[in-house]
């Protein structure tokens, strides 16, 4: 192997421009159907190829868990292949944790698509996918490169092609979790006219031009997650309020509206003063939020065949 290092690459956000839960497997695994859009603000990630086998990870920024998705992606790509080699990977950690905006399964991504390159192995796409879809419901979408049309429990993939498009997203500091999220979700309560399983199989789903259009749809889990987290319905209130629409994406607690426009392609928001051109007003002390740019593709969507 000559190449020993690959620095400062891009672990981007994603955000749900709907949600619908559709059903349960015997495995209590939900069904979904959503639509994902990868946006620019990412978490970095830098590796070092090591000789001994070794796996490790070193935090620029927040500390993460001592055997996070990152790790845990290192290992998994490591046992399938049989790999002999190490790496060290820095992460300097952007993206929210708890917000329902991929963050920890974009860095597992990245870090498969890196040392798929670092290692030396060239799997095709489809085999990376075997072990993404081991890591986590969201891995196999950022593995896959695309804005895409997602099905199943996250595995099943449909590239569409999307316009550009600003977001202002907001979180709030208490994070959520996935699981209690869906615990509380009655899918007796889920409304039909939402489902979109009712196509044919093998329908050409790239051809559904009313399921992102913004409006279209709505997140199931938003009433859960807002029973449990009021900041969730206070963001959305506010976002509603400055552009006239907001959602929560994921499992939350992050929460988003389309916008007309963006000045710059990520701009941070101070507590005193979020996005003031817009009349949104200001995010209290511990909330976070940004600009954001939806991308047509993943920065690393070459790194696999």
């Amino acid at each position: 192997m000559s190449l020993r290092a690959l620095y400062g690459l891009a672990a981007p956000a994603k955000l749900n421009l709907f949600l619908h839960v559709i059903g349960r497997r015997a495995d209590g695994y939900h069904l979904v159907e959503s639509i994902f859009v990868l946006i620019d603000w990412a978490d970095t990630l830098h590796f070092e190829l090591r000789d001994d086998g070794h796996l490790a990870r070193h935090d620029l920024g927040l500390a993460l868990p001592d055997d996070d998705l990152c790790l845990r992606a290192a290992r998994a790509l490591q046992s399938a292949s049989a790999c002999s080699a190490g790496v060290d990977v820095s992460i300097d950690k952007q993206v929210p944790w708890g917000s329902g905006m991929g963050g920890g399964s974009s860095d597992a991504a990245t870090t498969l698509l890196a040392l798929n390159r670092l290692w030396g192995l060239n799997w095709p796409r489809a085999r990376l996918q075997e072990v993404a879809v081991k890591l986590g419901a969201d891995v196999p979408f950022f593995v896959g490169g695309h804005n895409a049309f997602v099905e199943g429990i996250g595995e099943r993939l449909t590239p569409v092609v999307l316009p550009q498009a600003a977001y202002a997203v907001v979180k709030p500091p208490s994070e959520l979790s996935t699981r209690d999220i869906f615990e509380q979700l009655t899918i007796d309560a889920v409304n039909a006219s939402d489902i979109l399983a009712g196509l044919p199989q093998g329908a050409d789903r790239s051809c559904l031009p009313a399921a992102w259009q913004p409006g279209f749809g709505t997140n199931h889990l938003q009433r859960a997650a807002q029973n449990r987290c009021p900041e969730v319905a206070q963001a959305a209130g506010w976002l509603q309020a400055s552009y006239g629409n907001s959602r929560m994406t994921g499992s939350g607690s992050a929460v988003y509206a389309r916008v007309s426009s963006v000045q710059n392609s990520v701009m941070a928001v101070s507590p005193v003063a979020a996005f003031p051109a817009e009349g949104l007003p200001g995010l209290p002390p511990g909330w976070v939020g940004r600009m954001c740019r939806s991308l047509p593709q993943h920065p690393l969507v070459g790194w696999a065949g």
